[in-house]
């Protein structure tokens, strides 16, 4: 009797012991579907005839509910960086976690491209089409569909906006200028808005740096502006235009400059100087601010 009593103990008490480990694997799955977590992707583009890396932050939720779609954001590196950049060195998943948690910012999907690298060990750098490195027409033809297909995107111009910082800056702020179908804000931070001198003269075949210092100069964001008819002036008034330069920046003349044009062209563009040069911890800094902006600007609050 004794013997069979234990035995119904030991059994009730492994049932126990199991029915609790059931519920805890089950309140762990349900708590890491409601977190937010950061994917790095890889996909082959035969516009420039390589693979491509990217990174993707999917907010808190986004597995939770397989139906909801969510706005985006692409966030673009500056020279020298890659994808990872913004993840290793400006925290954004850190500072999305804070600004949704605290209600500053809406819930979004953001997609950070790879168009750089070491410039010491010969990587290619730069947003722009450049001989030997289509990189537009890769952004706009592959990269963009390809994002917009893989995750659950809200993919309309209302619900997309770019930002970057440096050659980034400049990236997105050209990107919005010249498909403003796309893009209802641009973020431009320290920005790579022109360059005063072309170096066409000095472009040689192969040379990287040389070939994105023409290109910048080709698609200066400034002398676009100053001699945009109309029509054009009236597309880029349906963008929500923010620049964001630090007082000590070597590039703040170039974005002083890039406001004055955008202002004399009745364009309107917020403008943000704040104590600081050309430096991650400004950039990371800057998030506080650009995520409410494009917030707003997808219709949070």
């Amino acid at each position: 009797m004794k013997r069979l009593v234990l035995l119904s103990f030991s059994a009730l008490m492994f049932w126990g012991v199991a029915s609790a480990q059931t519920n805890d694997d089950a309140a762990a799955s349900a708590w890491l579907r409601n977190m937010s977590r950061v994917e790095r992707r890889t996909m082959r583009s035969e516009v420039l005839g390589a693979d491509r890396n990217y990174t993707v932050f999917l907010p808190a939720g986004y597995d939770a509910d397989p139906s909801r779609r969510y706005p985006v954001l692409y966030l673009l590196h500056g020279m020298n960086d890659t994808d990872r950049s913004w993840y290793d060195r400006g925290h954004v998943k850190d500072v999305m976690d804070q600004l949704t948690a605290s209600g500053e910012a809406c819930a979004m999907i953001i997609v950070t491209p790879d168009a750089g690298g070491s410039v010491s060990e010969g990587k290619w750098n730069g947003y722009f089409d450049m001989e030997g490195w289509p990189y537009e027409r890769f952004f706009f033809e592959e990269f963009v569909p390809e994002v917009e297909s893989r995750f659950r995107i809200e993919a309309d111009k209302s619900h997309r906006a770019i930002a970057g910082l440096s050659m980034g800056g400049g990236g997105c702020a050209s990107y919005a200028q010249r498909h403003p179908d796309m893009f209802c804000a641009c973020y431009a931070m320290s920005a790579l808005m022109h360059l005063p001198e072309a170096a066409a003269d000095k472009v040689l075949s192969g040379d990287k740096t040389a070939l994105l210092t023409d290109a910048v100069h080709r698609l200066s964001c400034v002398e676009y502006v100053r001699t945009a008819d109309e029509a054009a002036r009236n597309a880029l008034r349906s963008v929500a235009w923010f620049v964001d330069c630090g007082d000590d920046d070597f590039l703040f003349d170039c974005n002083i400059d890039f406001v004055k044009a955008m202002r004399a062209a009745w364009i309107p563009c917020e403008l943000r100087v704040r104590d600081g040069g050309h430096t991650w911890e400004y950039w990371h800094s800057a998030l506080y601010t650009a995520l409410p902006f494009v917030s707003r600007k997808f219709g949070f609050m």
